[in-house]
Protein backbone atom coordinates (compact mmCIF):
# COMPACT_ATOMS: atom_id res chain seq x y z
CA UNK A 1 0.00 0.00 0.00
CA UNK A 2 2.90 2.22 0.95
CA UNK A 3 4.40 1.98 -2.48
CA UNK A 4 0.88 3.15 -3.94
CA UNK A 5 0.35 6.00 -2.43
CA UNK A 6 3.95 7.37 -2.86
CA UNK A 7 3.68 7.72 -6.84
CA UNK A 8 6.53 5.45 -7.62
CA UNK A 9 7.08 3.49 -10.26
CA UNK A 10 3.66 2.65 -12.60
CA UNK A 11 1.64 2.66 -10.02
CA UNK A 12 -2.28 4.09 -9.57
CA UNK A 13 -0.99 7.46 -8.28
CA UNK A 14 1.99 8.09 -10.86
CA UNK A 15 -0.92 6.98 -13.97
CA UNK A 16 -3.06 9.43 -12.71
CA UNK A 17 -0.82 12.76 -12.35
CA UNK A 18 0.74 14.75 -15.00
CA UNK A 19 4.47 15.47 -15.63
CA UNK A 20 4.13 19.06 -13.47
CA UNK A 21 2.40 17.54 -10.52
CA UNK A 22 -1.56 18.01 -11.23
CA UNK A 23 -4.17 15.39 -11.06
CA UNK A 24 -5.09 13.99 -14.56
CA UNK A 25 -8.70 12.05 -14.23
CA UNK A 26 -9.26 9.86 -17.00
CA UNK A 27 -11.77 11.25 -19.69
CA UNK A 28 -15.14 9.50 -20.24
CA UNK A 29 -15.75 7.54 -23.37
CA UNK A 30 -18.13 9.40 -25.73
CA UNK A 31 -19.21 7.96 -28.98
CA UNK A 32 -22.05 8.00 -31.56
CA UNK A 33 -23.98 5.07 -32.16
CA UNK A 34 -26.33 4.67 -35.14
CA UNK A 35 -29.62 3.55 -34.35
CA UNK A 36 -32.13 3.96 -37.05
CA UNK A 37 -32.66 5.01 -40.67
CA UNK A 38 -35.41 6.83 -41.63
CA UNK A 39 -37.00 10.45 -42.95
CA UNK A 40 -38.36 13.60 -41.90
CA UNK A 41 -42.12 13.84 -41.72
CA UNK A 42 -44.11 16.70 -42.20
CA UNK A 43 -42.51 18.89 -44.95
CA UNK A 44 -44.77 19.69 -46.86
CA UNK A 45 -46.39 21.62 -43.61
CA UNK A 46 -43.50 23.62 -43.37
CA UNK A 47 -43.46 26.66 -44.83
CA UNK A 48 -40.73 27.92 -47.06
CA UNK A 49 -39.59 24.68 -47.74
CA UNK A 50 -38.17 24.95 -51.10
CA UNK A 51 -36.14 27.78 -50.00
CA UNK A 52 -34.35 25.67 -47.10
CA UNK A 53 -34.20 22.72 -49.41
CA UNK A 54 -30.63 24.14 -50.85
CA UNK A 55 -29.52 24.82 -47.19
CA UNK A 56 -29.94 21.15 -45.65
CA UNK A 57 -26.63 19.73 -47.08
CA UNK A 58 -26.22 15.86 -46.57
CA UNK A 59 -23.71 14.84 -43.42
CA UNK A 60 -25.75 17.93 -42.00
CA UNK A 61 -26.39 17.59 -37.86
CA UNK A 62 -29.95 17.93 -37.23
CA UNK A 63 -31.34 17.90 -33.75
CA UNK A 64 -34.29 16.81 -32.16
CA UNK A 65 -36.67 18.15 -29.34
CA UNK A 66 -39.52 16.44 -27.77
CA UNK A 67 -43.23 17.83 -27.92
CA UNK A 68 -44.90 15.72 -25.51
CA UNK A 69 -48.02 18.37 -25.79
CA UNK A 70 -48.15 17.76 -29.31
CA UNK A 71 -52.40 17.31 -29.64
CA UNK A 72 -51.44 14.95 -33.02
CA UNK A 73 -48.66 12.92 -30.93
CA UNK A 74 -47.71 12.72 -27.77
CA UNK A 75 -44.71 10.72 -28.57
CA UNK A 76 -43.65 13.41 -31.56
CA UNK A 77 -40.45 14.58 -31.73
CA UNK A 78 -39.50 18.01 -33.69
CA UNK A 79 -36.88 17.39 -35.99
CA UNK A 80 -34.18 21.30 -36.46
CA UNK A 81 -31.97 21.97 -38.57
CA UNK A 82 -28.30 23.45 -37.47
CA UNK A 83 -29.94 27.23 -37.39
CA UNK A 84 -32.84 25.72 -35.45
CA UNK A 85 -35.59 25.65 -37.98
CA UNK A 86 -38.22 23.15 -37.80
CA UNK A 87 -37.92 20.79 -40.71
CA UNK A 88 -40.27 18.24 -39.95
CA UNK A 89 -40.78 15.10 -37.33
CA UNK A 90 -39.37 11.66 -36.82
CA UNK A 91 -42.32 9.82 -38.37
CA UNK A 92 -45.08 8.59 -35.92
CA UNK A 93 -44.65 5.29 -36.85
CA UNK A 94 -40.80 5.02 -35.45
CA UNK A 95 -41.07 7.70 -32.69
CA UNK A 96 -41.86 5.81 -29.66
CA UNK A 97 -38.76 3.99 -28.74
CA UNK A 98 -36.72 7.42 -29.65
CA UNK A 99 -39.03 9.60 -28.02
CA UNK A 100 -39.03 7.33 -24.63
CA UNK A 101 -35.02 7.39 -24.45
CA UNK A 102 -35.39 11.14 -24.90
CA UNK A 103 -37.57 11.25 -22.09
CA UNK A 104 -35.31 8.96 -20.25
CA UNK A 105 -32.36 11.81 -20.94
CA UNK A 106 -30.85 10.69 -23.69
CA UNK A 107 -29.02 12.66 -26.50
CA UNK A 108 -30.37 11.83 -30.06
CA UNK A 109 -29.68 13.93 -33.37
CA UNK A 110 -29.75 12.75 -36.92
CA UNK A 111 -27.62 13.25 -39.64
CA UNK A 112 -29.16 14.11 -43.53
CA UNK A 113 -28.56 11.14 -45.47
CA UNK A 114 -30.04 12.03 -49.21
CA UNK A 115 -32.80 14.63 -50.31
CA UNK A 116 -34.91 14.73 -53.33
CA UNK A 117 -37.89 17.42 -54.45
CA UNK A 118 -40.57 16.02 -55.31
CA UNK A 119 -43.31 18.77 -56.46
CA UNK A 120 -44.05 20.66 -52.81
CA UNK A 121 -42.54 17.83 -50.96
CA UNK A 122 -39.16 17.59 -50.09
CA UNK A 123 -38.40 13.48 -49.01
CA UNK A 124 -35.18 14.04 -46.70
CA UNK A 125 -34.16 10.59 -45.32
CA UNK A 126 -32.14 11.08 -42.55
CA UNK A 127 -30.00 8.43 -40.16
CA UNK A 128 -30.46 8.69 -36.05
CA UNK A 129 -27.59 8.53 -33.87
CA UNK A 130 -27.48 8.38 -29.98
CA UNK A 131 -24.31 10.39 -28.57
CA UNK A 132 -23.37 8.19 -25.66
Amino acid sequence: MDDLMTGNGGDLISLLHRKNGGLELPKPFERDIFLFDTYVAGTTHVEGIEELEPHLKIDSRLHFFREPENPHDPQAIAVKNEDGIKIGYIPRKDNVIFSRLMDAGKLLFGRITAKEIRGNWVKIKIRIYLHD
